[in-house]
């Protein structure tokens, strides 16, 4: 009798809505239509280096593609760091069997992937990040749920500025790219949007909100955490660093805000949405994209494909090189951004 093919999973980096769903078709495809065996390793990489795995079925999976979060755990572990690790995860795949990894994760996950495919390892990528900056894929699950999340609170900051006649700024998620302050803002009509991709003139911030105060009173300004100002750094208020050497951003939403207010005279106040755009419900649109995302690394599996990644491009479910995900980042279009300036 022929040996079913083991499939180990896990989920690296920082959760995000519809990783549940991800895992959810990858272990549905791969019992229901290939009769695979899958193996979880819990909190990312680290569970496949200490061997901390559990076998996956089509209960353990029941009830989840709503969840956010992940049932795996997660962690930013980073194996390259140290030279044994690459040894133990070598060993713990020969122990448990396992004939092809789908790590899902952002681009540090997807790097120690890529990794691991040149050093012999059977790799098929899922692109995941609330930053929407993974180069090959249109989308990635997750980033629309935050999108969502963060027009929600900008709809309701709106109401207060007004009624309070103020400025507030509110501090998004978005390191090397402003895709989540982008296109929340468009869909929330800030009155000013600041990413990363394009550092910003402090002086002529004030003098539009200035402009924008005399007419109606108040004032709303989303800025990324990456967000760079003109001949300044970026802000960093922690100044520690993760596994993978980047730094832990925040606090460009404080420092702006109390620019602003000592520029301007303006009364302003700063909100940082924080994790709180990781949470929560997956939207539909994250949900379908997961299972998608799932089925078709499953499938690439299945058609002893390697080094891959799973993409969206123009609606269709594509494969791309592991290598080409993860180069460099993809950031804002400028023609979507030409756009928001419009309404600045």
């Amino acid at each position: 009798m022929e040996q079913r093919k083991k499939i180990g999973v896990l989920t690296g980096g920082g959760d995000c809505p519809g990783l549940n769903a991800v895992l959810r078709a990858v272990v549905r495809c791969s019992v229901q239509k290939y009769n695979f065996e899958v193996f979880g390793f819990r909190d990312g990489w680290k569970g496949l280096i200490d061997g901390n795995v559990e076998p996956l079925s089509a209960l353990s999976v029941s009830g989840i593609l709503r969840r956010g979060g992940t049932i795996l755990g997660t962690s930013r572990t980073n194996p390259k760091k140290n030279p044994d690790d690459l040894d133990r995860i070598l060993y713990h795949m020969k122990k448990y069997e396992i004939d092809a990894l789908i790590p899902i994760g952002g681009d540090d996950t997807l790097g120690v992937a890529l990794w691991l495919h040149e050093r012999g390892f059977h790799v098929i990528g899922v692109p995941k990040t609330i930053d929407n900056d993974i180069k090959g894929t249109d989308f990635t699950f997750g980033f629309n749920t935050a999108v969502e999340i963060v027009t929600d609170a900008l709809d309701k900051l709106q109401t207060t500025a007004e009624s309070h006649h103020r400025v507030m700024v509110v501090e998004v998620m978005g390191r090397h790219a402003g895709w989540i302050a982008t296109m929340s803002g468009i869909a929330g009509g800030a009155d000013e949007i600041l990413i990363p991709e394009i550092p910003f003139d402090l002086d002529e911030v004030c003098e539009k909100l200035k402009k924008r105060y005399e007419r109606r009173k108040f004032a709303v300004i989303v800025v990324a955490e990456g967000a760079v100002p003109k001949d300044g750094e970026i802000i960093a208020t922690s100044g520690k660093r993760d596994a993978f050497g980047h730094v832990r951003l925040g606090g460009i939403g404080q420092w702006l805000a109390d620019e602003i207010e000592n520029r301007t005279g303006l009364e302003t106040r700063h909100t940082n949405l924080g994790h709180i755009q990781r949470g929560g419900t997956p939207t539909a649109y994250d949900r379908i994209l997961s299972t998608r995302f799932g089925v078709a690394a499953v499938d690439a599996v299945a058609a002893g494909e390697r080094g891959k990644m799973v993409a969206l491009r123009s609606e269709e479910i594509i494969l791309i090189p592991l290598e080409d995900a993860v180069l460099q980042n993809k950031t804002v279009d400028p023609k979507l951004y030409e756009i928001a300036k419009l309404f600045f």
